[in-house]
């Protein structure tokens, strides 16, 4: 499969992906169950996108992770980091490329998607670049990882004025009552 923008989101019943006081990376229960179907998506992934916020939040975290046997810190080491931002200059994360953003994001972007090996660009947190991206009709497939949560405030992942027609090509439930339905939106 060619390169493909790909955004995954841990996300409430009301559309809510903002982590408020609902989610943390240890997560509440045990979300054991969905750690095989997370190495098959790092499995496909070439390179990872974020915004600053979110990939100064995971080069804080991931990389401390000395004793992690869930492979996310070896994978997020060796993929290709591609982070978004006007005021970074130097990622200080091995394998990290900044991208300045701005007017000319989607071109960029646009680019990435032609050069490179075959597989995923994933995106995961940075909303405001999700937005960006849905809005420039760059995403090829959404992952809803859905937890049986409610908040009723917080931000969301579809921005006003975006209107998709997601095709639903997957779905499964977990034990821990999370859910995930993959939706593709191109092809």
């Amino acid at each position: 499969m060619p390169r493909q923008i790909v955004i995954t989101q841990n996300i409430t019943l009301d559309g809510v992906v903002e982590a408020l006081d609902w989610f943390t990376p240890e997560g509440d229960g045990d979300v054991s169950d969905l750690m095989p179907t997370l190495v098959e998506a790092m499995d496909r992934e070439v390179a990872f996108l974020a915004g600053r916020r979110t990939f100064e939040e995971m080069r804080g975290y991931w990389p401390a992770q000395t004793d992690d046997t869930t492979g996310i810190t070896a994978h997020l080491d060796a993929v290709e980091k591609l982070v978004v931002s006007s005021t970074l200059t130097d990622p200080a994360w091995a394998n990290s490329t900044v991208l300045r953003g701005g007017a000319g994001l989607a071109d960029d972007v646009a680019g990435l998607l032609k050069e490179g090996p075959d597989g995923d660009i994933g995106v995961t947190g940075s909303i405001e670049l999700c937005h960006a991206l849905l809005a420039a009709d760059l995403v090829d497939e959404l992952r809803l990882y859905t937890y049986p949560v409610v908040l009723g405030r917080g931000r969301r992942l579809f921005p006003d004025g975006v209107g998709l027609r997601p095709r639903l090509v997957d779905s499964r439930a977990f034990r821990s009552g999370v859910s995930l339905q993959t939706y593709r939106l191109h092809g």
